[in-house]
């Protein structure tokens, strides 16, 4: 494999979706005890989310409880139940320049701020054609490190 010109440093989230984020809530916030700290809506993305987390610092993860707004459109942000999971990278853009010049599929919207108001971007669940590598049946966030967990990672 060619030079990597990035690094992934962590689990930065996991998302769950259902048909309605309340039952989600009552798991993960009532009864498993994480942090209920905002909320994000957007009709492109089809998605009416809680962000939950759980630890501290550059060891904090989110859970985004998330129920679609419309259950009939797409993005189905329920199904399946496990939506995606964030990965923590240390440069978003070197990772999908050289991503995609390895032949992986995005999904579209390209480089984005995400619900936690970090840059994003999403590496598509199945490959096509012209791009036939992917995230093998899970789709992936990319979520560019703030300062403090790269720093962090460095050790």
């Amino acid at each position: 494999m060619p030079d990597r010109p990035f690094r992934i440093l962590g689990l930065q989230q996991i998302a769950v979706g259902g048909p309605d984020k309340m039952a989600l809530r009552k798991l993960w916030i009532d009864l498993l005890g994480l942090t209920l700290e905002g909320e994000f809506q957007s009709e492109r993305e089809n998605v009416d989310e809680d962000i939950a987390v759980v630890g501290s610092g550059t060891s904090r993860v989110e859970v985004d409880l998330m129920q679609p707004i419309d259950i009939e459109k797409k993005p189905k942000v329920h199904d399946p139940a496990l939506n995606h999971i964030g990965l923590w990278v240390d440069d978003l853009a070197a990772a999908v320049e050289w991503l995609e010049g390895q032949g992986m599929r995005f999904t579209p919207g390209g480089i984005r701020k995400g619900a936690a108001g970090h840059d994003v971007c999403f590496i598509h669940p199945k490959g096509n054609e012209a791009s036939p590598l992917s995230g093998e049946g899970v789709l992936i966030e990319l979520v560019q490190a703030p300062a403090d967990v790269i720093a962090a990672a460095k050790g």
